[in-house]
């Protein structure tokens, strides 16, 4: 009975364990997604047309395609999408180019459960 008791104990362990693994991974994604929604909220203040954004969206899918071993595709789709937002030429242009200067986030998206 002991020794079912100590097997019962390190099981729960092993779960305990997994279940903050799943934590902290679940955490890294909802950053990244943070990260992505911040971006496309910039976007939409600099007047991104649809057509450009769309072809960032499709660009991301297409180089996702095909996962990369070891590393979770949601949060390799996510990467590659806050690269490709990062890299749009909006981003680069002086403020004088744009019109107007873009401002900070003063509503930060957030995500709660």
């Amino acid at each position: 009975e002991l020794q079912q008791k100590v097997e019962e104990t390190e099981l729960l362990k092993m779960e305990l364990q997994m279940l903050e693994t799943e934590r902290v991974r679940l955490s890294l994604v909802e950053e990244k997604l943070m990260d992505v929604l911040q971006l496309l909220q910039q976007l939409r203040d600099l007047n991104i047309s649809k057509r450009a954004l769309g072809k960032i969206l499709l660009s991301t899918l297409e180089s996702c395609r095909d996962p990369q071993p070891g590393k979770a595709h949601l949060f390799e789709v996510l990467d590659t999408l806050q690269q490709e937002l990062k890299a749009c030429e909006l981003f680069h242009k002086e403020p004088e180019e744009q019109g107007q200067s873009p401002q900070p986030l003063s509503n930060p998206l957030v995500i709660s459960c």
